[in-house]
């Protein structure tokens, strides 16, 4: 099993077969019985995994370094402004040296028009498996947890879910498009109907779109775009309101944000809730903008499961890591 898997990057989740994603997620519901239960889980002893972080984190940076940990193995955490990346240091003598040191690489860089291009060129160059642990266009791991928190209350038949995925406010910072694209690609796939909503101006990259689009058409699911909030949440069974930066408004920071307090109307409430089916469940990837993104009473209330979400980035992370990086289990 872990050959089929040995050495592959993991840079978005297009690069991996429906089969394949549902073996990660098999894996990882495995480890998290293991966890639960205080069961050693070995599979990665003395491997080392470099996590080379451009931008702040809390869940990622920690499920990753508590999972190689919990693997067996070491995680390094390292930051450009301690590396020679510093002083001009190009992605391919990063990717090589690394490479030879270690088992596996570990990146986040999100600076848009910068981040994926960087993560493929270090992946070009690396004998180890490179990991996206968010760029400017993906973040597969997120998008995995999320999967794995949906199929934990609707089961692996996900076909005709309606998951809807809006747009909301926040002041904190421009946050990247990755989220939503990563969701948008990966919950077609597995057959469910989206909708996507935001303002007029904040589109996401018209080239995810359409593969989205592609994915919808090929797999069973739907993708509709709308630029009302309440379509989002109209008999949803899931949904995921989330702010992202409109980069497509302006090259200027100030611009957007400017275009951004427009929306302030945009968040998440209890009525809108009652919009969605009974059961349905409200997700987010987490720092959530409390009293912008979303009211308190909904993130925590009955319907959020942003916790459990924010769990399963752990079980998660520790079986994309040893699949790709030669665990034995």
């Amino acid at each position: 099993m872990s050959t089929f898997f040995r050495g592959r990057h993991f840079i978005t989740t297009q690069d991996f077969t429906n089969e394949e994603i549902e073996l990660m997620l098999d894996l990882a519901r495995d480890l998290k019985i293991k966890f639960s239960h205080g069961e050693p889980t070995p599979y990665l002893l003395y491997k080392t995994l470099f996590l080379i972080f451009f931008d702040e984190s809390t869940r990622t940076r920690n499920s990753m370094q508590a999972g190689i940990a919990q693997l067996g193995g070491t995680g390094i955490f390292l930051t450009p402004d301690k590396m020679q990346i510093a002083h001009g240091e190009v992605a391919k003598d990063t990717g090589i040296i690394l490479s030879r040191f270690g088992d596996g690489i570990g990146i986040r860089y999100c600076k848009f028009g910068e981040g994926n291009k960087y993560l493929n060129e270090i992946a070009k160059h690396s004998k180890a498996p490179v990991m996206n642990l968010q760029d400017d266009v993906y973040h597969p791991f997120q998008v995995m947890a999320d999967l794995m928190t949906i199929q934990e209350r609707f089961g692996k038949n996900l076909r005709g879910l309606k998951v809807g995925i809006s747009w909301a406010y926040a002041e904190s910072h421009l946050k990247p498009l990755s989220v939503p694209q990563s969701q948008i690609l990966l919950f077609t796939r597995f057959g469910m109907d989206v909708t996507l909503a935001y303002p007029e101006g904040f589109d996401l990259m018209p080239d995810i779109v359409e593969q989205a689009k592609k994915n919808a058409e090929m797999y069973g699911g739907k993708l509709e775009i709308s630029h009302k909030m309440e379509d989002a949440f109209v008999d949803a069974d899931i949904v995921i309101p989330k702010n992202w930066g409109g980069f497509f408004v302006s090259d200027n920071p100030d611009e957007i944000r400017a275009e951004q307090a427009k929306h302030k109307n945009w968040i998440c409430t209890e009525e809108l809730m009652k919009l969605t089916k009974k059961h349905s469940i409200y997700m987010h990837a987490l720092p959530a903008d409390r009293g912008k993104e979303v009211v308190d009473s909904v993130i925590d209330g009955p319907h959020s499961v942003v916790y459990d979400e924010a769990e399963n980035r752990l079980h998660t992370a520790k079986a994309v890591m040893t699949l790709l990086m030669g665990g034995r289990f």
